[in-house]
């Protein structure tokens, strides 16, 4: 078995950062009407900025490949291009395609040569997925190097014409900011953007990390699905898919737009998070006072207290200057976000040599969650 170690990580962010105020200039206005959730929303999420591939005509300017292939091209220097690369390893839960795959959209335009590729899929442990791909490569000699990537490509899906027979009750939003999380949430909390490492058997670079462990759990089995795509669900809980739809349901029904069961996401998104980040701590042997730096990705600032919270009652006391997070700056990204946390904190200026890092992902999909411990070399 090899190390293995992150010893590059890039991000590309597409066109000009967007204000709150600008959102429904590149979005739409649902019914030619402001949303009144709009400011709710932004107040829970405390989100200030974010990015899209659109034009302010909606238009697209980049798709999720392009994304994926720009925050790549970061990672290339004198010392390793798009020749070196021996695996591809793409995690996303917005593919351009439903096939071919996202990776394979991916390598189609880095035109380099025949590599390994690997496609993640899911919500935002996709990413993490494609990560512990990658990791696993390396670390067994499969290959010498991956390249791993997180994006999204989600601003298509929330321009307003997808939305012109969604409703939102403004008083329940106001005495209830959960209820928040349905389809008008989502308009003004999800964003584009892409991010990649480079993951190598030998350190190098200024702060290589090297992964110590990666860990995920998923509670499915006894949790029915809370975020989803492409089906609805039925009133037994199981997702019909959009296949077995007819076709002009699709529009009808909204069967291709995002939806989130609210009320499960209320319930378990915070307790599995704490349970699982616990098993996974006591599994490694590692405690609060190990962690340096720790990235949380959570949809929302709202969540943060909560998260804690729930932390500090299994005993996981992680004070807020541990805490690093950019959610205010570049939104929520979905599978890309923890790229981007860790991009930033890299290049930073922060990071010491023996520093260690806990990456924490959950995703409401049917609730899995992924952790990577790091240290700085």
């Amino acid at each position: 078995m090899f190390e293995v170690y992150i010893t590059k990580s890039s991000k590309y962010l597409p066109n000009e950062s967007i204000s709150n105020d600008e959102m429904e200039n590149y979005l739409g206005m649902i019914n030619n009407t402001a949303s009144k959730a709009r400011r709710i929303v932004l107040r829970n999420n405390g989100i200030t900025s974010r990015y899209y591939a659109l034009d302010k005509n909606g238009l697209p300017t980049h798709n999720n490949s392009e994304l994926t292939a720009k925050a790549i091209e970061g990672l290339y220097d004198d010392l390793f291009t798009s020749k070196d690369v021996e695996l591809l390893s793409c995690g996303t839960s917005t593919p351009d395609n439903l096939l071919p795959s996202h990776a394979a959209m991916v390598h189609g335009l880095m035109k380099n040569q025949t590599i390994e590729i690997n496609s993640a899929s899911g919500v935002c442990c996709s990413g993490m997925s494609a990560l512990k791909y990658g990791y696993m490569s390396v670390m067994t000699g499969n290959t010498n190097n991956a390249v791993c990537t997180g994006s999204e490509r989600v601003s298509a899906l929330l321009l307003a014409e997808k939305f012109e027979n969604e409703i939102i009750n403004l008083k329940e939003l106001e005495e209830q900011p959960i209820l928040a999380f349905k389809k008008d949430f989502l308009r003004w909390m999800l964003s584009d953007g892409a991010g990649a490492f480079l993951l190598e058997n030998k350190p190098r670079g200024e702060n290589p990390l090297k992964i110590e462990w990666m860990k995920a759990f998923s509670y499915a089995h006894e949790i029915e699905a809370c975020m989803y795509s492409g089906g609805d669900k039925l009133e037994n809980g199981q997702i019909k898919p959009w296949a077995d739809y007819r076709s002009n349901e699709w529009l009808s029904q909204s069967v291709f737009s995002i939806k989130q069961d609210v009320k499960i996401l209320d319930e378990f998104i915070l307790e599995k998070g704490a349970d699982s980040m616990r098993a996974a701590m006591d599994d490694k042997g590692i405690t609060a006072d190990d962690i340096t730096y720790f990235l949380p990705h959570v949809s929302s600032h709202y969540f943060v207290k909560g998260l804690n919270e729930s932390l500090q009652k299994r005993g996981i006391d992680l004070p807020s200057e541990k805490w690093f997070m950019n959610l205010k700056d570049v939104g929520n990204v979905g599978s890309a976000s923890i790229y981007l946390m860790l991009e930033e904190l890299m290049n930073s200026g922060k990071l010491k040599k023996g520093d260690k890092v806990l990456l924490s992902v959950p995703e409401s999909g049917r609730f899995s969650y992924a952790y990577a411990y790091l240290t700085v070399c």
